[in-house]
Order: structure tokens, then sequence, then C-alpha cells
């Protein structure tokens, strides 16, 4: 899974805003950069309602087969490509929050909110894990007669299903980091339910009882596993961390390297969403303003080498003022 997360799909446009000031007279001069292409990668309108409800008309029919075969394996499933339903419903509705444009309240528009999503997905997750869980040790304690020949029919559609919503994001998945994490989760999917087929296969041979709740614990472990990564993924979105595959060393080196920069405080980079990251830090020059064209190029170096999009940079020329956030304790 793309950055150990199945994060909701999200994208907007970023416009690199930077701003420089000089503390001893508080001129400020705003220079604005390129726009960020808009929209929510190539994935096309109809992906996701068809992936939902492809989603949903297998859970149903899985939940169904579950009962009827009294397999815990496929019921353990189930659970799981159910919460991919709720999980693409959050999405959905992220992506379409995270387009609106800012507002006088909202002045970064609402594109945190697929954060937001991400930590419910992970927790929602982990619900279904517990409920699929206990059910999982009833079933060791007392196994109960399963029909292997329809765990393997359904599994085997739930491959068909998992692997047809997999291609409907497969096409932008490797411009947007949401779009790579949604299409990685549903061939994950797809691996479970052939585990699915090999268990129903062995119940078939052997006429084993234990073979179902144990690939049902199988599963679930598989899935908690894959899910912890989400959930301290989402968390440190949440706190504002520093995206991971963002080395805040590396950029302040490469920020103090550019010519007549002789110190950086202040730096901080945090996602905006789940696709976007930002910057603010303070460059003392005291050469004085270098003018739009460092600005520029400033944004466009921060952009392509570090996939930073919106950043917003302080020039200080020290004139006997130091400046109050200077200093690594002070925020």
């Amino acid at each position: 899974m793309a950055a150990s997360a199945n994060l909701p799909l999200a994208a907007a446009c970023a416009t690199a805003f930077l701003m420089s000031a000089r503390h001893h007279d508080d001129h400020h001069d705003h220079h604005h950069g390129h726009r960020a292409p808009t929209g929510s990668g190539a994935i096309g309108g109809l992906a996701f309602p068809l992936a939902v409800l492809l989603n949903l008309a297998f859970v149903v029919a899985e939940v169904a087969a579950g009962v009827i075969s009294g397999s815990m394996a496929l019921l353990a499933d189930a659970g799981h490509n159910f919460s991919d339903v709720l999980s693409l419903l959050l999405a959905w509705g992220a992506s379409v929050l995270a387009a609106r444009p800012p507002s006088a309240r909202f002045t970064y528009g609402l594109k945190s909110s697929s954060i937001l999503a991400a930590i419910a997905n992970a927790a929602l997750l982990w619900v279904a894990l517990g409920a699929i869980l206990v059910e999982t040790i009833r079933r060791l304690a007392d196994p109960v007669p399963v029909a292997g020949t329809t765990m393997m029919v359904v599994a085997g559609i739930g491959i068909v299903v998992n692997g047809a919503c997999a291609f409907l994001f497969a096409k932008g998945r490797k411009a947007d980091l949401n779009l790579r994490a949604a299409f990685q989760h549903l061939l994950a999917d797809a691996a479970v339910s052939a585990g699915v087929v090999v268990a129903g296969l062995l119940v078939v041979v052997t006429g084993a009882r234990w073979i179902d709740p144990v690939t049902s614990l199988a599963i679930t472990s598989v899935i908690a596993w894959g899910s912890w990564g989400l959930l301290r993924e989402a968390v440190k979105m949440g706190l504002l961390a520093v995206p991971d595959g963002i080395d805040e060393s590396a950029v302040r080196s490469f920020l103090a390297a550019r010519s007549g920069v002789s110190a950086v405080h202040d730096l901080h980079i945090w996602p905006m969403s789940t696709t976007e990251t930002a910057l603010t830090a303070h460059l003392v020059m005291p050469g004085g303003y270098p003018g739009d064209g460092f600005l520029h190029a400033l944004a466009h170096a921060l952009e392509h080498d570090f996939g930073i999009g919106h950043t917003t940079v302080q020039v200080e020329v020290r004139e006997g003022a130091e400046c109050a956030l200077e200093g690594d304790g002070v925020v």
C-alpha cells in the first residue's frame, strides 16, 4: 500500500505563494507562482460510483453466501469489503470537499477533509476487525461445517470485482499518492479473496472444519497489519507532521544554500491534504530583497525537487532587530 496507507482520493489546485518582508519598514512584497493542475486525477467521474456499487453488491452477495455456507472466512472478507465501501464513500466525499474554493473562514478551503477521512477510515476498519475477530475466536473454539465449494465460487467473484475496481484507479495511480494507495489496496483485496479460494479448496479436499476460522484469523491479521500503517499515517497527517518522502534537513540545507541567504529559521513543512504539502520559512538575506526572479526559482525548485507546491517565504534584512520566531523551540 503506498505510504503505508489507504488514504482518501483527493486532489485540488495549489498556488505557490511566496511573501518577502523587510523588518526595518515592515514592507511586504507578494509573489504568486504557477498553479498546479486541478482535478482528482485521471480516474474519470464514474470511477467512484462504479467502485462503490460493485463493492456494495459483492458485500451483499458475500454476506448471504457466508451465512448460507457457514463460512467465517467469507464473512470476514465481507466485513473487510464493507469497510472498503465506507472508505470509498468517505474518499468520494472528501474529494468533493477538497475541491471547494477557499472562503473567508476556511482560507485553505476544505483540503484537510481528506486527512479527516483517512483517520475515519482507519477507525472504521479497526471496529470491523474487532467484530470479525470475536466471531472468529468463537468459531475456532467450536468449528461448524462449511460449504467449501460456495467459498470458492464467491471468493472467485471477489477476485474479479476487486480487480475491476483496481482497474478504475489504475490510470492515475502514478501521479496521485491516494490513487496509488486505492489501487494497491484493491489489488490486496483480490489477493485476500484468492486466499479464501484456497481455503475453500482445502475444505473440499480434507473436510477439516478448522481451516475456515484459521483462514479468517489469517485474513484478519493481514488486514490489521496493513491498517496499522493507515492509522499511524493518518494520525501523523492530523498532527501536521512532515510528510513521508520529504527530508526536513534536506529542505533546510537547500534553503540555506541559496545565494544571499545567511540563515534559515521558522521552517515548517506540513500536509495541507493527503496530496498537497505546504511550507513556510524565514530567510535572512543581509543583501536585501533579491527580487521576484529569486522567488520564482525558489518556488519551482521546491516543487520540482521536494514536491512542495504551496510555499510562503519571508525575507528578513537584519538591521538590529532579531525575529521573534527565531530559535528551534519557538513556534
